[in-house]
């Protein structure tokens, strides 16, 4: 059974840092691409930034040169460095593996 648990979200001031990590379990992890997904109130779930086994990393273009994603995969962890984090950063963030398998979510709200 695969379980994605995501932690370090909360309250930050506009311009400040988080780092989100992702711990995963019951899949062959180095295998699978991981991603964070966010979602905003009212609005669609999105790809924030992903990154394949092998560690190529990829970005939407609203977090490309604030966040950076990384994954140790011997400890099955993925990360995400957020910094000069903005209100509308605000969402729920979520980690993904392979496409199929979701985490719980953890809220980040940055306050201006």
């Amino acid at each position: 059974q695969v379980q994605l648990v995501e932690s370090g979200g909360g309250l930050v001031q506009a311009g400040g840092s988080l780092k989100l990590s992702c711990a995963a379990s019951g899949l062959i992890f180095r295998m699978y691409t991981m991603a964070w997904y966010r979602q905003a109130p009212g609005k669609q779930r999105e790809l924030v930034a992903d990154i394949s086994g092998r560690g190529i990393t990829g970005y939407a273009d609203s977090v490309k040169g604030r966040f950076t994603i990384s994954r140790d995969n011997a400890k099955n962890t993925v990360s995400l460095e957020m910094n000069s984090l903005k209100p509308e950063d605000t969402a729920v963030y979520y980690c993904n593996s392979g496409g199929d398998y979701w985490g719980k979510g953890t809220q980040v709200t940055v306050s201006s």
